[in-house]
């Protein structure tokens, strides 16, 4: 279904730029014969018999959107994989979702025990050499994505076509993307804020996306704006923080129309310094990595900002508190949800009610129809944009000798943003805090890894048992920190 209406888009939009990153550009039509290419390329690889599963882990570039048509177009079932996961990560993923193939940027497999089946372009395809039991797809399934997961480690989402390209749809619908528009992407295409907003909506508008990776500096952020005359910026609170920080010139910015960034906290300073600069007001995206986009305030210039981040996207409904004063859980329904967990059979389906609505684990309440939220029900945090699962950085933890209780949390850093905070408890011979960092770092992507950690001799509970979270995170406050 996807590969139908996407090349439906290309052909209808062929003499446009479609996407570009900083080494190469593709016109819709150009895209078109080059993902025809990659696809033809594929061929000797694919099994035989059922959808070849092939594991995308990269970066954001122009060729990574080809391969990904060209996956489509095979057949296969894309899992987009976030190109910071380590070798470990990697290893369970590919395990427990029995991967036949990986696409990835290097050419030296990132897993050792891989073996080199060839190049696709500029990637390079591996066999990773998946054991165990491989589950079975749903027959609609057509995409695959990852999220934190309770059970602390990557929940593999099944998308089908149907949900990926309403997601898209609803998406341009709901924000008024068109062909006038050209997006500037600085969020990785694996997580949902670049997915959801760039990634097909962008092809299907025959807008023009331009990719960009990387640390994204002031300086970055105002060169490719300037380069490519965007109309909408997509990146995640520091990008925001980074612009706003160094007050670069924002000449550049002026053409903007829509500053887009995630449901991560982003402050009301930074948010209004930004504007100050530009022009533009920061409007946050809200969604889950199961869901899809859920909420966006499209309200033209000048007008007065809905409360919280906005009303519900064509598609969408949702069930929240009725006010400030009663909170409630967060329930939604979309024509973008997910179909289920793949590596964890009844996991998704157990966070649907009786009627079918999917707790989001996020509290909040309606305004007018505009959602504001106020919380969280779950140990899941959310650090610059990035969903973490504390039990799974918290497992990792304790498997350093010595090491007998740790609690993950979010925490102010030294300059106010949040952080990934771990306390721990154990015996006298605890590894310091570099050790164990060390040893995070060796097993989970760089943004899971604590950044900082405190030793303490027992880890304070409330009467139920649970970690007392204000009295824990009072260890990182200014006052008290050592690091």
């Amino acid at each position: 279904m996807i590969d139908t209406i996407v090349s439906e888009a290309l052909r209808r939009h062929a003499p446009r730029t479609a996407l570009a990153d900083t080494t190469r550009s593709f016109s819709y039509a150009e895209l078109d014969a080059f993902a025809t290419e990659l696809a033809a390329d594929l061929r000797p690889w694919l099994s035989a018999g059922r959808p070849t599963r092939v594991g995308l882990l990269a970066g954001n570039s122009a060729e990574y959107v080809a391969i990904y048509l060209a996956l489509l177009r095979s057949g296969c079932v894309p899992f987009l994989v976030d190109a910071a996961a380590t070798a470990t990560e990697l290893r369970t993923i590919t395990d427990d979702c029995g991967l036949d193939l990986l696409v990835q940027e290097s050419p030296v497999p990132v897993l050792p025990s891989a073996v080199v089946r060839g190049p696709l372009g500029r990637h390079t395809v591996v066999a990773p050499g998946a054991s165990g039991p491989v589950p079975g797809l749903r027959p609609d399934t057509e995409v695959c994505r990852f999220t934190s997961g309770s059970t602390g480690k990557p929940n593999c989402i099944e998308f089908s076509g149907r949900a990926v390209a309403r997601a898209a749809v609803n998406w341009a619908e709901g924000t008024g993307l068109s062909e006038d528009d050209r997006i500037a992407c600085f969020a990785s295409l694996s997580n949902g804020l670049a997915f959801n907003t760039s990634l097909l909506a962008s092809l299907l508008a025959g807008s023009e996306l331009r990719l960009h990776r990387g640390l994204p500096t002031a300086g970055s952020v105002v060169r490719a704006l300037a380069q490519g005359r965007a109309t909408r910026l997509v990146g995640f609170p520091a990008l925001y923080e980074s612009v706003v920080r160094t007050a670069a010139s924002t000449d550049a910015l002026r053409g903007l129309r829509f500053a887009i960034s995630s449901a991560a906290p982003l402050s009301a300073e930074v948010g209004a310094r930004f504007t100050e600069l530009t022009g533009v007001r920061i409007r946050d995206y809200y969604g889950t990595a199961e869901t899809g986009p859920l909420t966006f305030d499209a309200g033209a210039a000048g007008t007065v900002p809905a409360p919280g981040l906005g009303p519900a996207l064509p598609g969408v409904s949702l069930r929240a508190g009725s006010g400030p004063g009663e909170p409630d859980t967060i329930l939604v329904r979309s024509q973008s949800m997910g179909s289920g967990y793949l590596n964890a059979p009844g996991a998704f389906e157990a966070r649907l009610d009786e009627e079918g609505w999917f707790r989001t684990g996020d509290v909040g309440y309606l305004s007018g129809g505009s959602l504001v939220l106020t919380g969280r029900t779950s140990h899941m945090l959310n650090v610059g944009g990035r969903k973490i699962d504390s039990t799974e950085v918290a497992r990792v933890l304790l498997e350093v000798p010595g090491v007998a209780d740790a609690v993950v949390l979010e925490a102010p850093s030294r300059h106010g943003a949040p952080m990934v905070a771990a306390v721990v408890t154990g015996d006298a011979g605890l590894p310091d805090p570099a050790e164990l960092r060390r040893h995070a770092a060796e097993r989970l992507a760089a943004y899971k890894v604590p950044t900082a950690i405190r030793v303490v001799a027992e880890i304070p509970r409330g009467t139920t048992g649970k970690p007392a979270l204000p009295r824990l995170r009072q260890l990182f406050d200014p006052v008290s920190r050592q690091d």
